[in-house]
């Protein structure tokens, strides 16, 4: 076999492996759809979280859950309010799936989201427990915008307003909390995240 024959197949073999390349990246990078990359992200987040398929704690209506929050708030009670809001199983197994903010164009992934709307419940709690803590605060009702929407199993409403009397004997009207979920009968709220001064 002469020289120039090896280099010609040579040659050519390099061609063919060099054609195949684009083809086998491509077939990879397609396997990473959004899609696919979410679900990682989303099993990565459940790993050390209980399975829950409801919702756990709440209130059986959209007024008794409010009530409960208020009185919660007014008694400095943070295990009933760490009750009536989600939980992060809740949030990972139950909220997120079919939240829109884990889809374009918002495309957040359940770690970020969740410490975003735990960051805001936080500092939304300590502002209403500021207001109400300690006080004879009367609840009178609460009115959410009239558009709910339907994600999945669960019905998301918000934001709402709250009208309470607080001693002495101001009546106030306002967001003590952000958006409120239904799910199968049971209501929680999403987060704490308000609008108080």
């Amino acid at each position: 076999m002469s020289k120039s024959f090896v280099t010609l197949l040579l040659i050519l073999a390099g061609l063919t492996a060099c054609e195949g390349t684009p083809r086998a990246e491509a077939a990879a990078t397609s396997a990473f759809t959004p899609d696919s990359v979410r679900q990682v992200e989303l099993a990565r987040f459940r790993a050390d979280l209980p399975m829950v398929g409801a919702l756990q704690g709440g209130a059986a209506t959209r007024d008794a859950l409010v009530g409960e929050v208020v009185a919660a708030f007014a008694s400095r009670d943070t295990v009933a309010l760490r009750n009536l809001v989600l939980s992060r199983a809740e949030y990972g197994w139950l909220y997120y799936p079919t939240t829109p903010q884990g889809r374009p164009p918002y495309d957040l992934d359940p770690a970020t989201l969740w410490l975003t709307l735990s960051a805001q419940s936080e500092r939304g709690a300590a502002r209403a427990l500021e207001h109400l803590a300690g006080r004879s605060v009367v609840f009178l009702g609460s009115s959410c915008d009239s558009v709910s929407s339907r994600e999945g199993e669960n019905t998301i409403y918000g934001p709402c307003t709250v009208r309470l009397v607080v001693a002495p004997h101001d009546t106030s009207e306002g967001r003590l909390f952000g958006l409120v979920i239904e799910r199968h009968g049971r209501w929680k709220l999403v987060s704490y995240a308000n609008r108080l001064d």
